[in-house]
């Protein structure tokens, strides 16, 4: 995935080992395990960026499976925020394998919304993607 010198370089924070109940019948990992563990990472990542504990995925654009992986690895997973809307973030993912550095799969597009107790779209309140500093949930916490 390459990026240009003015968009934001993406941060690998997340490792996942693949364990034997990770693989497919072909002996590498499944790619539902894989997508499961973007998802939830994405989450996370939208929940700090809106400071809300409420998003929801609402979109994930195509999905680029680039290569594999097999038992033992690490595979690291990256997201990047690209653009906040009113009640949404978009962001981008790729799963690359630790060790050999190797793409293993790309997603240019995932969108959060923020969600209301009632679970309908609600403003987050944020126009700007914060890169320095995360907007954890605090005080009057929405659950």
């Amino acid at each position: 995935m390459e990026t240009s010198p003015s968009e934001p370089v993406m941060s690998f924070r997340t490792r996942k080992w693949v364990r034997p109940e990770d693989l497919n019948a072909n002996a590498t990992l499944f790619g539902g395990s894989l997508l499961r563990w973007i998802d939830e990472e994405a989450a996370v990542y939208a929940i700090i960026q809106l400071g809300h504990q409420r998003v929801v995925t609402k979109y994930m654009s195509e999905i680029v499976f680039v290569s594999s992986a097999r038992e033992g690895d690490i595979v690291e997973i990256g997201l990047v925020a690209t653009k906040f809307g009113r009640t949404s973030l978009t962001m981008r993912a790729e799963a690359r394998n630790l060790f050999t550095q190797q793409s293993i799969l790309t997603i240019d597009e995932l969108v959060f919304v923020n969600v209301d107790a009632d679970g309908r779209p609600a403003p987050h309140g944020y126009t700007e993607i914060t890169y320095d500093r995360d907007r954890v949930p605090r005080g009057d916490l929405q659950r």
